[in-house]
């Protein structure tokens, strides 16, 4: 019988353990792997579009759509090419940025929930976060997915950029660190259209971005000391660390507080109460990580 892709999704959702991503594994649970309505959860779609590409009456998902299943889904490389081609698309090429998230990442991902954790592509795309981020920070959910760039949202949507809450940085290290960043990865990925129309609009629409993009700076974006002021607690100061994965595309920002200090105080209350007071924001996607 021929492969579809509605029978793959099937085979891939039966094999994953809702240990890797974050899930109990209950007493009495049916389902061998993931259910439909958790992975709908993950990937970001409706259940019934879920249930629709598996019986085959969805024939046509668009890419961003097989990215976001194969990151749920923790696919390898050769296994997410499988699913674009399934679904009638071409696999990302060589010299592309990958969106792709490796199943180690999301493991990691899935057991560090209690930190605020997001996963940025090459290009700064917020790919994924853990439920601590987002009430940390705001729901990156009730964001377009254009929106959930952070170099964009930095130089052209004002100081609050991904966040819902005004995030503090020190002078203008940030913007420097991004804009050398990006730099680095139009090298890596030179035939990335995406990223090639990021930088060429920047350029025309931020007088700081042209400015810092000509003085012709290389490196990486890595850590910084940042604020956050939050609507319930006030300011929580975090050390923001950047982790690279060797042999991978995608970066980790983590969040940390000193533990036993006032700021963890705060982030322990925030995350118990999921950021969400009598009068304050709805709360976060659920579920130990989510994706666009």
């Amino acid at each position: 019988m021929d492969e579809t892709l509605g029978r793959a999704l099937r085979r891939w959702r039966d094999r994953l353990s809702p240990l890797d991503v974050g899930r109990t594994a209950r007493l009495g649970r049916r389902a061998v792997g993931l259910r439909r309505e958790e992975l709908a959860e993950l990937a970001g779609l409706s259940v019934d579009y879920v249930v629709r590409l598996e019986q085959g009456r969805a024939t046509n998902p668009s890419a961003q759509v097989v990215a976001s299943l194969a990151r749920a889904l923790q696919l390898e490389p050769m296994e997410r090419d499988h699913a674009y081609r399934l679904a009638g698309l071409l696999p990302p090429r060589e010299g592309t940025i990958s969106t792709h998230v490796p199943a180690g990442v999301q493991r990691v991902l899935a057991r560090l929930g209690e930190f605020p954790v997001g996963v940025f592509s090459a290009d700064w795309t917020l790919l994924s976060w853990t439920p601590a981020w987002a009430v940390l920070l705001g729901d990156p959910g009730a964001r377009a997915p254009v929106e959930r760039n952070l170099v964009r949202a930095v130089f052209t949507t004002g100081p609050k950029g991904l966040a819902a809450w005004p995030v503090l940085h020190d002078g203008d290290a940030l913007n420097r660190a991004l804009v050398a960043d990006l730099r680095t990865a139009l090298v890596d990925h030179p035939r990335d259209r995406g990223l090639i129309d990021l930088v060429a609009g920047l350029r025309s629409s931020s007088t700081e971005f042209s400015r810092l993009w000509d003085e012709g700076a290389v490196g990486r974006h890595v850590s910084a000391r940042k604020t956050i002021v939050h609507p319930q607690v006030g300011e929580v100061t975090c050390d923001c660390d950047v982790l690279t994965v060797p042999g991978c595309d995608v970066r980790l920002v983590v969040y940390t507080v000193a533990a036993g200090s006032a700021d963890a105080e705060k982030l322990e209350f925030l995350r118990v109460t999921n950021g969400v007071a009598a009068d304050g924001p709805s709360p976060p996607v659920p579920g130990p990580f989510s994706t666009p």
